[in-house]
């Protein structure tokens, strides 16, 4: 299955409580993108919340889009990644 980052930008901040509150915010968000048949693998956020760099395994671009739309997520740019490990050219 293809690899997308989603970049967002958030600019009064991203905040996700610590509580239960939170928890259950971040399951509704998995649950939603397994409808469209995505898996949030992983997100990384700016110091000051405002961008996130979000990446997703997904069948297509539109997939994640719409899952994103379901959870009422910006989405400013996706782009299809693969890993470049360099500690596989180390010691060649």
């Amino acid at each position: 299955m293809p690899r997308y980052m989603v970049e967002r930008n958030f600019p009064s901040g991203l905040e996700i409580p610590s509580t239960e509150d939170g928890r259950k915010a971040m399951l509704g968000v998995v649950e939603n993108n397994a409808s469209e048949q995505v898996f949030w693998v992983q997100t990384f956020v700016t110091d000051d919340h405002t961008k996130t760099f979000c990446v997703y395994d997904g069948p297509s671009p539109e997939a994640v889009r719409r899952a994103a739309e379901i959870n009422g997520l910006p989405v400013d740019r996706i782009s299809e990644i693969s890993v470049l490990d360099p500690y596989f050219y180390v010691g060649r």
